[in-house]
């Protein structure tokens, strides 16, 4: 059915590479199997496969540019049963109601072996509850290439848990969460770009996702319900990230998500014509609310959020994109924000959640 092709040309798509030398990595593995429709992209680093439910009157496989049939399978009407027949010369008959289409593709044994489901779980973790720990951490992954471990994420697994490490130069998330198998502990580190794709697939439900690690652990695999995403892993070992992390506190703030980002994201509109750079009074005269200022060429910006404040009143300066990333990706009511000074790291805490904590390094200022 369109629908269901269209749905899984979508998924895989998200792996085609975009810049290879090697014309077949454009395009999409179609292979039957199972009484389906098997779907495979890969660039190299992640590979995805989906299942499309189907009817295989003979079996056969072919690769066709991924994005010329994402294209095509989009146009055609919706509810429609859609053929595929492989013609001489590797070319694909698609026939759907009134509409038919050629096209041309490669062999498909050109296209790189991507390993599959099958061997016994290294362990499974909750879709919903992954999800959110994916949410949670992989912005915060360096994106430039001058230090590739950092565009990483810390994946270390400890008995019943696992916890979900990612930085860069300026900021730290951390999240545990539990698993439902217990695994023996072992760390690997997984590009930031294979675990946001994971995020994509993964649905808001308890079902569980299968995770296996290949034999030479050069390679993770995460199977779920029709699909299989499987990715590559870092080489090298990732920063100590825990000494970073301050374990004592001068000022504690205890704030609302949405009004802390609310006043951020109208301070960012002023600081970005400069250096994006915002400032919190916490506490500081008296008063318990924190201020949220920015001052640029362009003009000033001064927001009031109501806070509850203990200890020293402090006031810190921050890149506003950083407080930005972990306001919108982190879904708690309140935050507790934990200061040391103005030099010191910010640490962000939600109230209702004990098992996750972001680390945002301050910006020095001359006033």
């Amino acid at each position: 059915m369109q629908e269901n092709l269209a749905r899984g040309l979508q998924v895989v798509s998200r792996a085609v590479s975009t810049r290879s030398t090697l014309p077949v990595l454009a395009n999409v593995l179609l292979k039957t199997e199972d009484a389906g429709l098997k779907l495979t992209a890969t660039n190299l680093e992640i590979g995805i496969t989906y299942w499309v439910p189907g009817k295989i009157d003979q079996d056969g496989s072919t690769t066709v540019p991924a994005r010329l049939l994402t294209d095509l399978v989009n146009s055609l009407p919706s509810s429609e049963r859609v053929d595929l027949e492989l013609q001489p010369g590797d070319t694909l008959h698609i026939g759907c109601g009134r509409f038919e289409t050629h096209v041309k593709g490669i062999d498909a044994d050109e296209f790189p072996a991507i390993p599959m489901a099958g061997e016994r779980p290294t362990t499974r973790i909750s879709q919903k509850v992954l999800r959110t720990a994916l949410d949670e951490t992989t912005f915060a992954a360096a994106s430039d290439e001058a230090r590739p471990i950092l565009t990483g994420v810390l994946v270390r697994f400890e008995g019943d848990h696992v916890t979900l490490a990612a930085a860069d130069n300026y900021r730290i998330a951390v999240k545990t969460i539990p698993v439902l198998d217990p695994v023996e502990e072992m760390s690997l580190v997984i590009p930031a770009r294979s675990l946001n794709e994971l995020g994509r697939v993964l649905a808001d439900v308890d079902d569980p996702v299968e995770i296996v690690l290949s034999p030479a652990r050069n390679q993770i695999l995460f199977h779920l319900e029709g699909i299989d995403l499987v990715s590559r892993l870092i080489d090298g070992q990732f920063p100590n990230y825990q000494q970073v992390i301050p374990t004592t506190r001068s000022t504690r703030a205890v704030i609302d998500r949405e009004e802390l980002l609310k006043a951020v994201r109208l301070a960012a509109l002023i600081a970005s014509s400069s250096a994006n750079i915002v400032k919190l009074q916490v506490g500081v005269e008296g008063e318990a609310g924190i201020t949220v200022s920015a001052n640029a060429e362009v003009g000033d910006n001064e927001g009031r959020v109501e806070a509850t404040v203990e200890g020293d009143g402090t006031t810190i300066a921050f890149n506003a994109r950083y407080l930005t990333d972990v306001l919108q990706n982190v879904d708690a009511e309140q935050f507790a924000l934990e200061l040391n000074g103005p030099l010191s790291p910010g640490v962000f805490k939600p109230i209702d959640d004990e098992h996750y904590v972001h680390v945002v390094m301050p910006v020095r200022t001359t006033s």
